[in-house]
Order: structure tokens, then C-alpha cells, then sequence
């Protein structure tokens, strides 16, 4: 029998925004114990970085570090359950629970690497770092990278053509691939 998987999708962790729902998954996390963890990109949302609505008076307000508190306050809610669950097994000498942690970065986490690059004196100080994935465990893959885990493709989004652009439906990602994907990004899918 295989490794089992669980698939996190877009969460887009945003400021002001209730995230209590991951202490749930966590706990579900507990219940299951998959052997792997795919969280599949833009769990920070980083609303400040947005290039959509730069400008308007809408985006007045928007702050890099209240994006980065409230996804790391956001993942600490998600691991909080697992990080409990090992340590009663610690203290009860029971086998701890050490899933493979693997995320893939988003286009909404992109969006710093991409502030930087269009802005050079940002450059060191701010960085995906920041998000503290590393912190909690979380194998840290970069955008539009493909992983291979048990024969499965995962990856924020797959793309096609020369133009580059995310593949717009299952039907399309398994043609293109010709094997087992998994992929965010695209909310209709």
C-alpha cells in the first residue's frame, strides 16, 4: 500500500481575516496521519504586494507586515494540533508523527521575489523568508517548480505553450503531462 497524500489548497491567509478553520485541518491532520503534506501554494495571500489594484482606494491600508504576521500566525494555527499531538507522544514515549512537509510557493508568495526584482533597494529587506515556512517544518519548493512525490506531479501551477500560461482545466494538465498532477492555483478546477 502506498504513502497517503493531503492536498492544502489556496488558503490565501489574509490580515483581518479569521484562519481559526486551520486549527480544524490541523486537528483532521492528527485524526489521519497522512504520510505526506502538499500544501499547494498561495498560503499567504500578501494583499500589500498586489499589482491588481495598486493605486485605488481600495488597496489604501495594505501592509507587508500585516501580511506576514497573519500568515504566520496562520501556519502556527495549522501546526499547532501536529505540534501538540508529539509532544504528549514525547512525554507518553509514543511514536512521534513526522509527516513529509512539502509547499510549494504560489503566485501570492511570488509576489515578493517580484517586488524585489522591480524594486532593487528592497533587497534584503524583505524576502521569502519572512513567511517562516522552513520554521515549521515545510519543505519549500519556488514557484512553478514541479515536484515529483510517489509518482504524483504537484506543483502551484503547471504551465503549457510558449506563452507559458497556467493550464485551464484537468482535462488539459493530464494531456499536457500525460501523468498523475495535482496542482492549484486555478479556484474552478
Amino acid at each position: 500500500m502506498g504513502r497517503s497524500h493531503l492536498v492544502l489548497p489556496d488558503v490565501q491567509v489574509k490580515p483581518e481575516h479569521s484562519c481559526e478553520y486551520l486549527r480544524t485541518i490541523g486537528e483532521y491532520v492528527v485524526e489521519k496521519k497522512p504520510d505526506v503534506i502538499v500544501n499547494i501554494g498561495d498560503f499567504a495571500d500578501m494583499p500589500s504586494l498586489s499589482s491588481y489594484d495598486y493605486g485605488k482606494k481600495s488597496f489604501e491600508g495594505r501592509r507587508y507586515r500585516d501580511d506576514i504576521r497573519a500568515a504566520v500566525d496562520a501556519m502556527e494555527l495549522l501546526m499547532k494540533p501536529i505540534n501538540d499531538y508529539n509532544k504528549n507522544a514525547a512525554k507518553n514515549k509514543k511514536k512521534l508523527y513526522r509527516p513529509q512537509l512539502v509547499l510549494t510557493l504560489g503566485n501570492h508568495e511570488h509576489r515578493i521575489e517580484r517586488a524585489v526584482e522591480n524594486d532593487a533597494k528592497l533587497e534584503g529587506t524583505i524576502g521569502l523568508d519572512d513567511l517562516q515556512y522552513e520554521k515549521y517544518g515545510w519543505e519549500v519548493y519556488p514557484y512553478q517548480e514541479v515536484v515529483f512525490i510517489d509518482g504524483i506531479a504537484y506543483s502551484h501551477v503547471f504551465t503549457t505553450g510558449v506563452m507559458g500560461r497556467p493550464v485551464t482545466s484537468a482535462r488539459a494538465l493530464v494531456t499536457k503531462k500525460h501523468m498523475s498532477c495535482v496542482q492549484g492555483h486555478n479556484q474552478k478546477m
